[in-house]
């Protein structure tokens, strides 16, 4: 039941739009990626991470980290936060890696989500790749007291 997208060019961006955090532009991605960090976390997704790039890419605010325990278990987290933002109005233009499941991106335009296998995500190290980039605090589960899984 893999769901085959196809990409759409990106709308043009402005320095207007772009200019520093906490313009209404930024604090709209930042709902955009606690939406998906919350989504995520219903799935059981683990490690989630929302990174703040903005200024250092061109292609997105926010990247959205999470991961899952197995392939079904990535798919149905990517299948989820798509689903959930979908409700809220945000449609993403493209998810890249289904059916295969070890490594999904989902493109919201000012958000990317990804969402890993757990030896995937140390693989490729986008955690260590934007060290010095500020994290955003993901908010924690409701009903839950334990962390997110550590690497």
């Amino acid at each position: 039941m893999a769901q085959k997208r196809t990409s759409i060019p990106r709308p043009p961006r402005t320095k207007a739009v772009r200019e520093t955090p906490g313009t209404p532009s930024h604090e709209g991605s930042r709902h955009i990626a606690l939406l998906a960090a919350a989504a995520g976390l219903d799935k059981k997704a683990t490690a989630v991470e929302i990174i703040d790039v903005m200024g250092k890419v061109d292609y997105a605010d926010f990247l959205v980290l999470m991961t899952g325990a197995s392939d079904r278990n990535v798919a149905a987290i990517a299948q989820e936060v798509d689903a959930a933002l979908s409700k809220q109005g945000y449609r993403s233009i493209s998810i890249e890696g289904l059916p295969a499941a070890h490594w999904v991106l989902i493109d919201f335009v000012d958000v990317v989500v990804h969402v890993f296998q757990r030896d995937v995500r140390s693989l490729y190290d986008l955690d260590g790749l934007w060290m010095d980039a500020q994290r955003v605090p993901v908010p924690e589960p409701d009903g839950e007291d334990e962390s997110s899984e550590t690497r």
